[in-house]
């Protein structure tokens, strides 16, 4: 049998919780009475935790890692490469050979090229506008005065500038 009540009136430890419980907690005894109420141990040798980090050691973490990355990587657009005509390459050609005719004079131009995606299937048109510093016809390339290379089978589109 529980120690509910004694023939003294005290009450065990369950009625505290109940209303009209007039129960001290410091009159019960209990096996750990003598610590209970001994103040909270501080360390001299290590600082209290920020709250901030406290909070972090609870923080959710991502089980899946990298997962919203695919999903990303997933999501992101690319364009198909499309393949020019022989006409739409013949005239290209023509173009790309009157501008290197005046490469020794740094000519302007405008160039529209397919630059292929790294990590999927596809890629992206852009457009490059510069002076073209150099062409490189042993590694098909054009270099442009700012620093960038276009490679020549690439080239979907080229005009001068004046």
């Amino acid at each position: 049998m529980m120690d509910r009540e004694r023939a003294g009136g005290t009450k065990y430890a369950g009625d505290r919780d109940r209303p009209g419980g007039a129960w001290n907690e410091r009159s019960a005894n209990g096996p750990y009475d003598d610590i209970l109420y001994l103040p909270h141990p501080v360390s001299a040798a290590h600082p209290p935790m920020p709250a901030a980090e406290r909070a972090a050691q609870f923080s959710p973490f991502a089980a899946l890692t990298g997962y919203e990355d695919a999903i990303e990587e997933t999501e992101r657009m690319t364009q198909e490469r499309l393949e020019l005509t022989e006409d739409e390459k013949a005239a290209l050609d023509e173009k790309l050979c009157a501008l290197l005719a005046e490469a020794g004079s740094c000519p302007q131009a405008e160039i529209t090229l397919f630059l292929p995606d790294e990590r999927k299937e596809g890629g992206a048109y852009v457009t490059y506008e510069g002076t073209i510093k150099k062409v490189d016809m042993a590694a098909r390339l054009i270099c442009l005065e700012d620093g960038r290379t276009v490679p020549m089978d690439e080239i979907v589109g080229i005009e001068a500038l004046p």
